[in-house]
């Protein structure tokens, strides 16, 4: 195939009219065969979600490869190609018939599985969030490498809220096998801080289940601005975070260390009602996910929309919001040599949008989708 014409993103986050080949699965440097003629539509790569949890009335932490085909289903169908779901906090049991069921997933349809973001149960009680805090735990070495083993090394990041006991033993001993990153969490600069520079590298939901950024108590914000090495997360849903906010995160980090995500629930692509996440019920009302008692539940807005949401209604140019719902979010689970740019070698999965940002084809896997 050739697809003719485009404004292709580059993997500095500019755009040019070029012509993208593909060959088999794989973009190609040159080539014949089909040709698709994509003048005055905008080519980027296939989205990276690397924190959701779920969609279409189904949750990752359902534990069946039902639920997580349901979510590749879907989540192809708007453009997110690739996918690293994120668990809940349950008990190790729980937890390990989750790791099983996403290592027989057989990937024959929908987005890709690449990788699990575990998300608890290494976190605060205190900054709980939407998670159930009957099954909270300290970090635990040997807890997170028996679940690894049995997801097939699928594990790419995993949450810990750096003030818990063993935290720090736990980021010295697994810094070079996984992902860690600060979440649901009470702590201040300087544990922060300690945590990123043992090795750390991300910091979840931004802003959300920890500590305010303040003058005098910069937190998690500040210690993860203050550390190059380390990526953080945004949730542009227009509910987690103000749109001044956003731009402001943009300024103090650059859009080469920010990852966008939808921290999405089983409501995503559904009607507002009653739901589910974590095994606690939820209410959705338009965008709006919450507890019984008010705390914000996810989101319910898959990323495309978010994306759209933060250069639409929050100003972010669409260059950097591209970058980082597609280039940074592969970059952060490792898997920016495969996908996440339009580049000779990777994965031909791409999105042509329109000029308003509708979705007007989908090439996934090298072939145009219906």
């Amino acid at each position: 195939m050739i697809i003719k014409n485009a404004s292709v993103f580059q993997e500095d986050g500019t755009f040019k009219t070029q012509d993208i080949y593909i060959e088999g699965d794989k973009i190609a440097e040159n080539g014949s065969g089909d040709v698709l003629d994509a003048d005055g539509l905008i080519a980027i790569p296939g989205l990276t979600d690397i924190h959701f949890h779920g969609c279409m009335r189904n949750d990752f932490c359902d534990g069946t490869t039902e639920a997580i085909q349901a979510l590749a289903d879907y989540e192809l169908s708007v453009g997110v190609t690739t996918i690293c779901p994120a668990t809940m906090t349950f008990s190790e049991e729980i937890l390990s018939g989750i790791m099983k069921a996403a290592a027989s997933f057989e990937n024959k349809t929908g987005a890709e599985l690449v990788g699990i973001n575990m998300e608890g149960p290494f976190i605060s009680p205190a900054k709980k969030g939407a998670q159930n805090g009957i099954y909270i735990h300290n970090p635990d070495v040997g807890m997170f490498r028996r679940l690894q083993e049995i997801s097939g090394g699928l594990i790419k990041l995993c949450d810990i809220a750096p003030e818990q006991d063993g935290s720090m033993e736990f980021i010295d001993e697994l810094k070079d096998e996984v992902g860690i990153s600060i979440a649901h969490t009470t702590a201040d600069y300087d544990i922060a801080k300690e945590a990123y520079d043992r090795g750390a590298r991300h910091a979840t939901h931004l802003y959300n289940a920890m500590p305010p950024f303040s003058h005098r108590a910069p937190g998690v914000v500040g210690a993860a601005c203050d550390s190059d090495h380390v990526c953080v997360e945004l949730i542009c849903d227009g509910v987690h975070l103000h749109p001044a906010t956003v731009r402001t995160t943009f300024k103090m980090f650059g859009d080469d260390r920010i990852c966008l995500i939808s921290d999405s629930m089983m409501a995503t692509g559904l009607s507002d009602g009653d739901y589910s996440l974590g095994g606690q019920p939820v209410k959705v009302v338009g965008n709006l996910a919450t507890l019984a008692d008010g705390t914000i539940a996810g989101s319910a807005t898959n990323l495309m929309d978010c994306m759209r949401t933060a250069v639409k209604k929050m100003g972010i140019p669409l260059g950097s919001a591209v970058k980082c719902a597609a280039v940074n979010t592969a970059k952060a689970i490792g898997i920016y040599d495969t996908y996440g740019s339009i580049t000779p070698g990777k994965k031909a999965n791409i999105v042509l949008l329109d000029q308003d940002l509708n979705m007007k084809h989908l090439i996934f896997k090298g072939e145009l989708q219906k």
